[in-house]
């Protein structure tokens, strides 16, 4: 049996991060008492980007107390206070190892159902002014989780949460986290997850893409020279080739030249903020493999949620995410389409 530790609420502000002004709701505070949970939302709470943050599937963002416990030692921090992960649960006794998509808990009044794992977006690296927050939160396998309401109610810290049902094939959060993330896809895996009801239809459509697109067994992000996982890479420069295409300059976040690529490889990017799960696409590589950064060129696709995003949304000072370039596309062009 697990405990709710704190309950944590806060509206969403304006931040400045590396100049840039951000709006978004991550600060989260404490409160005592009982706190009405609502089928959208905690009263008190809200969310600065609600295309990747609330809505019913991400109604409510559980974190585990055993997890402030591990990085506060991986990270030398003694400063990390329930809320600061950005949760609106913090949590005692339920892993992510644990609880599986699915799982239905009773807290105080009000029941809740695991949905998916959490958005890893840039937003907790800000808050916790820890750049590779996002990256380490998937390869540590630690990234929380996000509950659907399924009966309105009132808890309060120190409630008890108990199991109500178990979700189909009990797949763990970490493992459906890693499953999107990370390289070495296990195929059945893959083909159960589908067959979860539970699991947001976010992260259904881009399971069923990579079902559709035979990209069953992935390629491994990162190989050769680069780095490990995904890292942000700020805009430096954006020029429009055409009506349709757009030309897109990358650096090192901390100004480092980066690894020069090999020929005929593709950069895979994650892009906060343009969707649910943040979508991943792969893009040839089209620059200098000397110059010490990175460039692609980005058809603009009227069907395609990517492009379309970059087209209206990237900026010089914009930050993505990336995995080191490799020789595979990892992303069909399929993802997350409109139409």
């Amino acid at each position: 049996m697990g405990r709710l530790v704190s309950v944590n609420v806060g509206m969403p502000k304006n931040v400045q991060w590396r100049d840039k002004t951000v709006y978004t709701g991550i600060w989260k505070t404490p409160v005592d008492g009982p706190v009405m949970v609502r089928r959208l939302n905690i009263d008190g709470d809200g969310q600065g980007d609600l295309g990747g943050h609330g809505g019913e599937q991400r109604a409510v963002m559980v974190y585990q107390a055993e997890s402030y416990d591990f990085w506060m030692h991986y990270l030398n921090r003694g400063d990390l206070v329930p809320g600061h992960f950005g949760e609106n649960f913090t949590i005692t006794g339920l892993s992510d190892q644990e609880v599986c998509i699915g799982d239905r808990y009773r807290i105080g009044d009000a029941e809740f159902e695991v949905t998916q794992p959490r958005v890893t977006c840039f937003r907790v690296g800000l808050r916790l002014d820890e750049p590779e927050m996002p990256n380490l939160l998937v390869s540590q396998h630690r990234p929380g989780f996000y509950f659907r309401v399924i009966t309105e109610g009132h808890v309060q810290a120190g409630d008890d949460i108990v199991r109500t049902r178990r979700g189909r094939h009990e797949l763990s959060v970490a493992d459906v986290d890693a499953l999107l993330y990370l390289p070495n896809r296990n195929p059945p895996t893959l083909r159960k997850v589908v067959d979860v009801p539970a699991l947001s239809p976010g992260w259904q459509q881009s399971f069923n893409d990579m079902l559709a697109s035979g990209e069953e067994s992935a390629p491994e992000i990162g190989v050769g020279p680069g780095w490990n996982g995904f890292r942000p890479l700020r805009v430096t420069a954006v020029r429009r080739e055409s009506p349709s295409v757009l030309s897109i300059r990358f650096e090192s976040d901390d100004h480092a030249p980066l690894p020069p690529p090999r020929p005929g490889q593709y950069l895979t990017v994650r892009l906060p903020g343009a969707g649910d799960p943040i979508p991943l696409r792969s893009y040839s590589l089209s620059g200098d493999p000397v110059a010490g950064d990175y460039r692609i060129s980005v058809k603009r696709e009227e069907c395609g949620l990517a492009s379309r995003w970059l087209h209206a949304h990237i900026e010089p000072g914009s930050v993505i995410e990336a995995a080191a370039p490799a020789a595979i596309s990892i992303s069909p062009t399929t993802t997350g389409r409109w139409c």
